[in-house]
């Protein structure tokens, strides 16, 4: 991928007139209106030589306050929303949000203007954005220059950041697009208008802040509507939300899908022959329309990111690659953003176990995803002690508390060793969201009601609900200890907290040693 993060050539004068703003430049100031800006960072760390410092006021921390030490950092110019005392050109805005936005549009603009191939590709859905992006943004990357977020860039903030980083050799901006509300993901897609845009599913993550799966379907539709005018859309066949937008795309309309009746949709790149090995790599043959296949196995684990693969690899077989450098590329993907079913061997007060760390965040889907790549977990053929690890869940609406507590069943059905309900102390709302996964396990598991498609054999797990991360780091720990060969598996949303115990782990652990 492309690590230059050098945007398209501008001068400050030309910022404050891209964003709107005014300019004021203090004797003191090292750079005056005619410096040329290379870069944009919202971070006061990231500040190098040349850049526009966008000063954010946040709940807990104010970006104004970091603009002096933007300066000493040779910072061409800040973003503000008033003046402050610091020898630097700064240029004030009602909304340094809205004017990072404006910035990011004029640098697209400005790429785009210059005549040499350029596309946009646009990702969104309910669960596998990043990974559908890390995917992407790998093969892509072997065809040209490549800028894509690191993560989870996918906001109002996030996404403008990124396009920032598209330069004059830019081929590619592989741009995730996520949203809370209606309308998010049109405000995205003015900043960056995709000439491809990708549709993985629609869920029920964020339920609760936008009350229907119709409106979240809604939301979602916006990044066909944001479509450069005869744009390509790519939509999952196999979610009837996701194909009802067909009908509102722009141009062509490509499909990826692995279910068997398709209703004739003849541009369909699909997956049969679905397998996994021991350590939840899948494996599957890729079926072009034209009826061309290849065999594919993936390096990173989970059956779900099947979908993920077809997904990027419909894009990437849109833009000129071959199924057999796809599938090859899609081989070499060990890694990709952290938290996301990643694997790590760690020692531990004593124990030792295999980490699978999915604990980025976490929704109904995603849950029963990852729990079922620890179901299928193997070692030479034979179970590990498995533990699931779960946080709560956030943005679920009324159903909240049942939601929890199918995860907390359909773990016990998956017949997994253990499950670690982690909830929080200081919050007794998360809290009791926590609690209600440990309920649902305890009473499928006291019910005998284990789903018999799921069961791996007859077990008595152990459930337990802990309020903090260091008391579910004490009882993996000691799990671990009893047990010679455990699996665990991290898993909740980002309130959680779980991505910082996973950072404690894998501090004590070898990153990929037990892949």
């Amino acid at each position: 991928m492309n690590d230059e993060a050098t945007m398209m050539p501008l001068t400050v004068a030309q910022v404050a007139q891209a964003v709107n703003g005014r300019l004021i430049v203090p004797q003191t100031a090292v750079h005056d209106a005619d410096a040329v800006v290379t870069s944009a960072v919202s971070d006061s760390r990231q500040v190098r030589e040349g850049s526009v410092f966008v000063a954010i006021a946040g709940e807990r921390v104010d970006g104004h306050d970091f603009v002096a030490k933007a300066a000493q950092l040779g910072a061409a110019v800040a973003l503000v929303q008033h003046e402050v005392e610091a020898p630097v050109a700064q240029i004030i805005v009602n909304d340094t949000v809205d004017a990072l936005g404006a910035l990011a549009r004029a640098n697209i603009a400005a790429r785009r203007a210059s005549g040499e191939p350029f596309t946009i590709i646009g990702i969104t859905g309910s669960v596998g954005k990043t990974t559908t992006k890390d995917l992407t943004a790998a093969l892509l990357s072997t065809v040209g220059p490549t800028v894509a977020p690191v993560g989870s860039f996918n906001n109002e903030i996030g996404l403008p950041l990124t396009a920032l980083k598209v330069g004059e050799r830019t081929r590619f901006l592989v741009a995730e697009m996520g949203a809370s509300h209606v309308g998010e993901i049109a405000r995205l897609t003015r900043i960056a208008p995709p000439d491809i845009a990708v549709v993985l599913k629609v869920g029920v993550a964020h339920l609760g802040e936008f009350g229907s799966v119709e409106r979240i379907a809604q939301a979602k539709s916006e990044i066909v509507q944001g479509l450069v005018p005869g744009g390509t859309a790519i939509l999952n066949a196999d979610d009837e939300h996701v194909a009802a937008m067909a009908a509102i795309a722009p141009g062509d309309v490509l499909w990826f899908g692995i279910q068997d009746q398709h209703d004739g949709r003849v541009d369909l790149l699909t997956a049969r022959d679905i397998t996994t090995d021991d350590l939840d790599h899948p494996s599957f043959t890729m079926i072009a329309a034209d009826g061309e296949r290849v065999p594919v196995t993936l390096g990173i684990c989970g059956a779900h990111n099947v979908m993920n693969a077809l997904a990027a690899s419909s894009v990437a077989r849109t833009l000129g690659m071959s199924l057999t450098d796809i599938a090859s590329t899609l081989a070499a993907q060990s890694r990709i953003s952290p938290h996301r079913m990643a694997v790590s061997a760690v020692q531990r007060a004593g124990g030792q176990f295999t980490l699978i760390d999915d604990s980025y965040n976490a929704n109904p889907d995603s849950m029963k995803a990852g729990l079922d790549g620890l179901a299928r977990w193997r070692r030479g053929g034979v179970k590990p002690f498995r533990v699931a690890v779960l946080g709560a869940m956030l943005e679920l609406g009324g159903d909240e508390k049942a939601l929890h507590e199918s995860i907390g069943a359909y773990a016990a059905g998956l017949g997994l060793d253990a499950v670690v309900a982690v909830g929080n102390a200081t919050d007794e709302h998360f809290d009791q969201l926590a609690g209600a996964i440990a309920d649902g396990a305890r009473q499928a598991l006291a019910q005998g009601e284990q789903d018999a498609q799921h069961t791996d054999g007859d077990t008595t797990a152990s459930v337990d609900w802990v309020h903090n991360a260091d008391q579910a780091d004490a009882r993996v720990a000691e799990l671990a200890r009893e047990h010679a060969d455990t699996v665990v598996l991290l898993k909740g949303s980002h309130f959680s907290g779980l991505s910082a115990l996973a950072e404690r782990w894998s501090a004590a652990g070898e990153p990929g040693a037990a892949a």
